[in-house]
């Protein structure tokens, strides 16, 4: 494993459209755990393949409870509302209140190519939905509650 640059804002990368995770093989489980290990190290919450320059639709999230995998995630679901502070380890140092829901329901794969649904409320729905948005060039930046 190794740890990543994290790309900041300003780079091209992280406004771009992720193309679909195709290939479910040990380049993909060697990424996750580059990511993973990043991620821990920079002490986040969450970390998507265009932060490390990957234009693939796949991030990682552990918002306490244990690592999620996410590959080619969709949201099928949300309820609710919730205005909170939000930061990116893509913008260091920053954060803004932003409105996301506060229940979340997401179809993806796992490192295998395995169908899962993950379901989260509160941080770990805002976590979902801050890491989905980057897979579509989406910062929270964007949406921040002025």
């Amino acid at each position: 494993m190794a740890i990543r640059n994290i790309v900041t804002k300003g780079d091209d990368v992280l406004r771009k459209i992720c193309r679909t995770q195709m290939k479910f093989d040990d380049k993909l489980a060697m990424v996750l755990d580059d990511m993973r290990e990043t991620m821990y190290k920079a002490e986040g919450v969450g970390l998507a393949a265009p932060q490390v320059g990957l234009l693939r639709r796949f991030c990682i999230i552990d918002v306490g409870d244990g690592l999620i995998e996410l590959i080619n995630p969709v949201i099928m679901e949300t309820s609710g509302s919730q205005i909170g502070p939000e930061g990116c380890l893509s913008i260091p140092g920053e954060s803004a209140e932003v409105e996301r829901p506060m229940y979340v329901k997401v179809r993806a794969q796992d490192r295998f190519g395995n169908n899962i649904v993950v379901e989260g409320t509160e941080l770990k729905a805002r976590a979902l939905c801050h890491e989905i948005d980057h897979l579509d060039g989406i910062l929270y930046i964007d949406k921040v509650k002025r």
